[in-house]
């Protein structure tokens, strides 16, 4: 029986730490230039690590279901109210093009992955399905996914141990790209001429530069709050009628209740019908993708919670080859398809960024790097991931499950 200083029953104590410790994170993140590198996922997470494993907070508490049933499912329609399906194509097709075109490179990898490690990783074939999602997505599907297909703790906690540090690798990687010889001498890179050409340098972080301070008003955060409540609400309970409507009998039957049946995949289509059926009015609205997005850092400090280092240490090592083999089948494809169709370099580097991080990172990069004109195509075309990373996430892990 564990003891610890701050007991599961203090919720207050809880929940200051899960809402201070994602705000530290977001802070640091955005104010150092070390901590933007580390990124703020892995900040939240770690601290979390930390405290649970010194004993100082406790690895299961009543608080911590509260972020998988209610926050998480907030965090959903919030971060989709920018996946208008009309304006994705409309502003940004080509890039979308590339960015599908990723994902099957993500999905490659994933069932080579599977294959190659099943016997030595346990719950694979949920991982792969979650893990799947993320990398065509970023965090939101992890989420999803993840409490769709019921990862433990320990193996999830492993998983985003793993993730985080790949994705910290390979982004490393893309932003070290434009400087290699090779990659300029073979690929063009008009963006990346046009920043050499011009002036100028910024200050501050990335995050920084991403998440700029803009109007916003009691309107906004009304309207924002108030509509994705009404979203996921009306959302579950589609999806629990379907569910309790559809047989159970025959693998048809199974496959329909399972996609009609699942609220998270009911949730992501109805978002996204809402937001393209009435756009002006999800496009008016300021502070949604702010108030996801500190909701999904909420998540990432419960991730780090139930991590236990042993654990850690006993399958960290594998599932970090397990990831590197997704993000590499991912990268393969994207560029040298990218090649084949005379993509940019630019846009090699953030439609790869934006699967395998989510579209705020690809966004971020691009600004990072004075790349103006790819800022809002990659935010757009990021999360078209979102909306397809469910639904192709669950399809690879009903498809595993039987192995």
């Amino acid at each position: 029986m564990e003891t610890t200083l701050i007991k599961p029953e203090d919720t207050w104590l809880l929940w200051a730490f899960l809402a201070g410790w994602a705000a530290v994170s977001i802070y640091l993140e955005q104010k150092y230039k070390w901590a933007s590198k580390v990124t703020g996922a892995i900040i939240a997470l770690a601290g979390a690590l930390i405290l649970s494993n010194l004993n100082i907070i406790p690895t299961d508490a009543p608080a911590y279901d509260a972020v998988w049933t209610y926050v998480i499912p907030l965090a959903i329609p919030l971060l989709l109210y920018q996946a208008n399906l009309k304006r994705v194509w409309n502003e940004s097709g080509r890039l979308l093009i590339l960015f599908l075109i990723s994902s099957v490179g993500t999905v490659i990898g994933a069932y080579l992955a599977f294959f190659a490690l099943s016997s030595f990783i346990p719950e694979l074939s949920k991982i792969t399905a979650v893990m799947t999602g993320s990398y065509i997505g970023g965090s939101v599907n992890l989420a999803a996914l993840s409490a769709k297909f019921d990862v433990s703790e320990g193996m999830l906690s492993s998983t985003i141990v793993a993730d985080n540090l790949m994705m910290a690798l390979y982004f490393f990687v893309l932003i070290a790209i434009p400087a290699i010889g090779f990659f300029r001498r073979n690929f063009p890179a008009p963006h990346i001429d046009r920043v050499e050409q011009s002036a100028g340098d910024e200050d501050g972080t990335l995050a920084a530069s991403y998440w700029q301070r803009k109007e916003i008003s009691l309107k906004d955060i009304a309207l924002s709050a108030g509509s994705a409540f009404v979203i996921v609400a009306v959302s579950f309970k589609i999806a629990e009628i379907f569910g309790s409507i559809i047989p159970d009998e025959g693998a048809g039957w199974q496959l329909l209740g399972g996609l009609l049946g699942d609220k998270y995949l009911m949730l992501t289509t109805v978002t996204v019908a809402a937001v393209t059926l009435m756009p002006k009015f999800f496009d008016s609205l300021n502070g949604a993708q702010e108030i996801g997005t500190y909701l999904i850092y909420i998540f990432f400090v419960v991730i780090g919670v139930p991590a236990s280092l042993p654990l850690l240490i006993q399958n960290a090592p594998l599932l970090l080859i397990f990831v590197f083999l997704m993000v590499l089948a991912n990268m393969v494809v994207t560029f040298g398809v990218g090649k084949l169709f005379k993509f940019s370099l630019e846009e090699m580097i953030v439609a790869s960024n934006a699967n395998i991080g989510g579209p705020t990172t690809a966004a971020a990069m691009a600004i990072a790097k004075g790349w103006k004109d790819l800022i809002v195509p990659v935010m757009l075309v990021g999360t078209m991931g979102y909306i397809i990373g469910n639904y192709i996430g669950t399809i690879v892990g009903n498809t595993l499950g039987g192995f």
